[in-house]
């Protein structure tokens, strides 16, 4: 198995002590709904979550809260007006909720949703960031003591030129940055790339007491101690999105490493963009979709999950509108949703298509199922090839049909079958039982049309059939009972 490692920059064999991966994936900040683009990243951590699961390991995963200490702009960009601002600040001011735990707990338990709704299984551990602020101060203190850090007015600032390896995961020299303007001038700092550990602001909205003031923490140095807190000083993976290469990983490598001495994460692995028609997602441009806008426009959880995964991680994603003339309000059909809904009912109805076979056997796919999962396996070894993973669970399913038309399939076999469509979906995670996606009054009214033919009264039956196909939803009578379908 070999992974793409963003900080040597070419593949790597995937090693691990003891079987178990100790996962640390940068989460969100909750001060709003997550977008798609954000969850295209939370979802190729669940995928390969998924998979290692799949191949037998066990995975310890941490993926955490940032609910303080993350401003609209990094400390080493050049600052805008009103730029320096924390997140939670503004949102209070956006939706009224002022105190910032409350606003935190409402988004968190969006977030939450959300992510039942794609079916993201739940991390081992989900920290939030303002419960482990002594942490924090507790590295703070040991880079100061290692000669790292130093404190000037109340800020806490990292010293980059303590540490020469940094730039090596993005790529940025300092030399580049200064040229470039990239880093904001500040006469606190030694150097113009230190960022800082802790910060001092009275307006700010979340404070506590340190050594050095009252105030609050960086966003970077809030995944270390984290990390580092539930997965000890050096992680296996450390994943999240191509944005959060610089400044925040690499700031997280320079300031972990210099307090601990050791290698701090293993494999960084990182997601790229989610586009729309060719562009990043905007609100301005009203391109900008979170999964329960989607799910308004008639999408199911399965079908964005699928979506979202289907293209490989280090590969641009684009979602393609057919809109024209920059107006994304009257938005109808999404392609990438569109071919999810179509490759996902495929799947389900092989399922049910197996479900409905009673014949004995008189051939066997054992052979067929273990090169199935041999060939997904294979590809999925290879970085997560989602397209080939997808790939061998269609070839399967073309021959199995295969064997179905021909009469050449029995009980036994549909049984296997199903169990390996299901496998290979434990990595997937796109299919979920029908009757739990079906509403409690669609389900009403199956029974209700069931009850009607029992009783011969066929105009009532098809007059309920006709109402469910106006809702969206196609019947299927099988020797097993009605079997309903959103269509």
């Amino acid at each position: 198995m070999k992974f793409y490692n963003s900080y040597s920059k070419k593949l790597e064999e995937f090693t691990v002590e003891n079987n178990t991966v100790r996962m640390y994936n940068c989460g969100p900040t909750v001060y709003d709904y997550a977008h798609l683009g954000n969850f295209r990243s939370f979802l190729f951590a669940d995928l390969l979550r998924r998979y290692l699961e799949f191949k037998g390991y066990e995975v310890k995963q941490v993926m955490n809260f940032t609910d303080v200490g993350h401003m609209t702009q990094d400390d080493l960009e050049p600052s805008r007006e009103g730029s320096n601002q924390d997140k939670m600040a503004l949102a209070a001011q956006r939706t009224g909720i002022t105190d910032p735990r409350e606003l935190a707990d409402k988004y968190i338990d969006c977030f939450m949703e959300d992510s039942k709704t794609l079916n993201v299984l739940e991390p081992w551990q989900r920290p939030r960031a303002s419960d482990h602020v002594q942490e924090m101060v507790e590295i703070i203190e040991k880079l100061i003591a290692n000669g790292n850090a130093y404190e000037v007015d109340g800020f806490v600032y990292f010293d980059q030129s303590s540490f020469p390896e940094y730039g090596k995961l993005s790529g940025n020299t300092v030399e580049d940055l200064v040229e470039g303007k990239r880093v904001e001038v500040d006469a606190r700092k030694k150097n113009a790339t230190d960022f800082a550990l802790w910060k001092c602001d009275d307006k700010h909205i979340m404070k506590w007491p340190s050594p050095w003031s009252t105030g609050f923490p960086g966003w970077h140095i809030e995944c270390s101690a984290m990390a580092m807190k539930y997965l000890g000083e050096t992680l296996d993976i450390h994943t999240g999105g191509e944005d959060n290469i610089f400044p925040h990983h690499e700031a997280e490598i320079a300031q972990s490493e210099c307090a601990t001495h050791k290698t701090f994460a293993r494999y960084w692995l990182h997601a790229r963009h989610l586009l729309v028609d060719g562009g990043k997602m905007s609100k301005s441009k009203g391109n900008f979709f979170t999964v329960r806008e989607l799910l308004d426009k008639g999408y199911s959880g399965s079908e964005i999950r699928y979506a979202l995964i289907s293209t490989h991680y280090r590969q641009n994603m684009n979602f393609t509108t057919g809109v024209t003339d920059g107006d994304y309000s009257q938005l109808q059909k999404i392609e990438a949703l569109e071919e999810a809904k179509t490759n996902i009912r495929r799947i389900k109805d092989f399922l049910a298509a197996m479900e409905q076979i009673e014949k004995d056997d008189n051939t066997n796919i054992d052979d067929l199922a273990t090169k199935t999962l041999g060939n997904f396996a294979a590809a999925m070894d290879d970085d997560l090839n989602i397209s080939g993973g997808l790939s061998a669970l269609y070839q399967f399913i073309r021959e199995v049909n295969k064997l179905r038309d021909q009469e050449q399939l029995g009980r036994e076999d549909a049984a296997r079958a199903i169990e390996t469509i299901k496998k290979l979906d434990g990595v997937l995670g796109v299919l979920c039982d029908e009757e739990q996606q079906v509403p409690e009054e669609i389900l009403q009214l199956v029974k209700e049309r069931d009850e009607a033919r029992l009783n011969k009264n066929f105009p009532r039956a098809d007059e309920i059939r006709d109402t469910l196909t106006e809702m969206g939803y196609v019947l299927e009578d099988s020797p097993k009972g009605t079997i309903c379908k959103k269509i």
